[in-house]
């Protein structure tokens, strides 16, 4: 099993991301859950999401404390909460930063697991309009962990968002999946 925890702030769409991407994998044909921490959540205070993905039906139902990947979508959480409390030692830290894998490393002292950076809120304001980070951050985790196709991604992405939003809001979010699965950077 794949436990993955997300970090942001209320309002940055770990919550959607968390949801989002246990969609996905159950579209693959695997098991999957996604939810948030319940809490008193408000905009822009900190909060995580929690998705679990395996090929055999999941019996554990509580939040995430050993992931073996970590998605940080605001880098001012790497001051005020530790986000790699639990990683695993193989484990997989993407953080939305423009700064490079090894300034992270550096920044957090961490060793013995592997970084990736991707500017998912300069690419999502790029392709959407405004800074939101979940969705480039999907296309980063498919490249750094291999365990969803994209072409999973795109058409979840097309389904769900095409009942809510106008096309340019779908597409908007497909390219901005597709130039965080090319632009991310990893050590």
């Amino acid at each position: 099993m794949i436990e993955i925890r997300w970090h942001g702030r209320g309002g940055q769409g770990a919550k959607t991301g968390a949801l989002f991407l246990a969609e996905a994998a159950i579209e693959e044909g695997k098991y999957s859950q996604g939810f948030p921490e319940y809490g008193p959540e408000r905009m822009g205070a900190p909060m995580k999401g929690f998705t679990r993905i395996d090929d055999k039906p999941i019996k554990v139902h509580c939040e995430v404390a050993n992931p073996q990947v970590v998605i940080v979508l605001d880098t001012t959480l790497l001051e005020v909460v530790d986000v790699c409390e639990g990683l695993k030692k193989d484990g997989i830290l993407l953080v939305n930063t423009p700064q490079d894998p090894s300034r992270i490393r550096q920044k957090l002292n961490i060793s013995g697991r592997k970084v990736y950076t991707v500017d998912a809120n300069g690419i999502s304001i790029k392709e959407i309009g405004k800074a939101i980070p979940n969705t480039p951050m999907i296309g980063a985790f498919i490249r750094a962990t291999g365990l969803l196709r994209p072409e999973t991604i795109y058409e979840d992405i097309r389904r769900k968002f095409g009942k809510k939003f106008d096309q340019r809001i779908t597409e908007g979010n497909i390219r901005a999946i597709k130039r965080a699965y090319e632009e991310v950077k990893g050590e």
